[in-house]
């Protein structure tokens, strides 16, 4: 499951405080459960214990903090709305907090995705206004929609699959969901896919498309929806199997009707309604254009120590903790260099 999901509704913190003693020393509870100190974030004993307790209870990751390397100075400030940034001759960010200044600045919000958990367009909003170029910004690594006379009624099914647009495949599990298609393959293919374009699937990837015929040379008794579920779940398989052929043994079907079911399994042809939007993306593709920056800092060329990382720039990987990648090796460049 992907991180963004796990914490999708918030951290309860009240649950980790009695999981993880060494955290709950860093909080204090009222009679009714409300938090009534607020947690310092500038106390590096309360930093390790909230950090170690978030990776050990939802990723299941024991990390060893070294306290020598952790970055002294750091201000994390809560509940602060950035709502302008200029640079008259240094930075200059206005907050519903006051006013901050700086001689650098990283944008490092974020794309769109997910906005239950904050996500926002601050960051292309900023590097819009200070002139840059924004690529067009769409949902990535998004389940899919399918109008209802498209979408066989199997929610909860899933299957090995190869989805292909054009000459870009993707041969991992496909899941049918209450609204379309999701699973890895699709979400794959989702971030090459645009509005209007058909997705060609094969729900049968390891076989030919004369594997019934073969199967009716070598098994002629066995019925054509025995023969189907063999190979994928009986949900899929009667979705798909004409309701003529279903309880006919293969010996009783003529090659042909079997072709045809054969072919129309390895091409199934949809074109979907749209995606689930920002609210279901795992990523956002489009952004900041890479052309607007230093490949080697991250620096942008127009504005001297305005830099721009993560996902706030049009870098999009696959699924597999390619994004994470990008987001930590470009904040490292960026770091290095602010």
């Amino acid at each position: 499951m992907h991180p963004r999901n796990l914490l999708k509704d918030g951290v309860d913190v009240e649950a980790l405080c009695v999981e993880f003693p060494a955290l709950n020393r860093h909080f204090r509870f009222s009679k009714s459960r409300a938090l009534t100190r607020q947690y310092d974030f500038a106390n590096r004993d309360a930093l390790i214990a909230f950090t170690d307790a978030l990776l050990r209870h939802y990723f299941r990751l024991a990390v060893r903090f070294d306290p020598t390397h952790l970055v002294p100075g750091v201000t994390l400030r809560l509940n602060t709305h950035v709502t302008a940034v200029s640079k008259p001759d240094i930075f200059k960010i206005t907050t519903n907090h006051g006013d901050l200044v700086a001689d650098s600045l990283v944008l490092a919000t974020g794309g769109l995705s997910i906005p239950k958990m904050g996500a926002t367009g601050l960051a292309h909003n900023i590097a819009r206004n200070f002139g840059l170029r924004i690529t067009e910004t769409r949902p990535g690594l998004v389940p899919l929609t399918l109008a209802a006379t498209e979408l066989p009624p199997i929610s909860g099914v899933s299957q090995p699959i190869t989805a292909r647009i054009g000459k870009r495949a993707f041969r991992e599990a496909m899941l049918f969901t209450h609204r379309g298609l999701s699973g890895p393959a699709i979400l794959q293919i989702s971030s090459y896919w645009r509005d209007g374009q058909t997705l060609a699937v094969d729900l049968l990837p390891d076989l030919a498309p004369d594997f019934l015929r073969s199967r009716k040379r070598a098994q002629p008794r066995i019925s054509a929806r025995t023969a189907l579920s063999d190979v994928m779940p009986q949900r899929l398989a009667d979705a798909f199997l004409p309701a003529d052929l279903a309880q006919h043994a293969l010996a009783d079907i003529q090659d042909r009707p079997l072709l045809d079911l054969g072919s129309k399994l390895k091409t199934w042809t949809i074109t979907p309604t749209g995606t689930e939007a920002y609210a279901k993306a795992e990523v956002t593709t489009g952004g900041i254009d890479t052309a607007e920056l230093s490949s080697q800092t991250m620096e942008t060329k127009k504005i001297p120590n305005l830099f721009a990382i993560g996902e706030a720039v049009d870098v999009t990987g696959w699924l597999g903790g390619y994004n994470f990648q990008w987001a930590w090796a470009s904040g490292w460049c960026a770091g290095g260099a602010a």
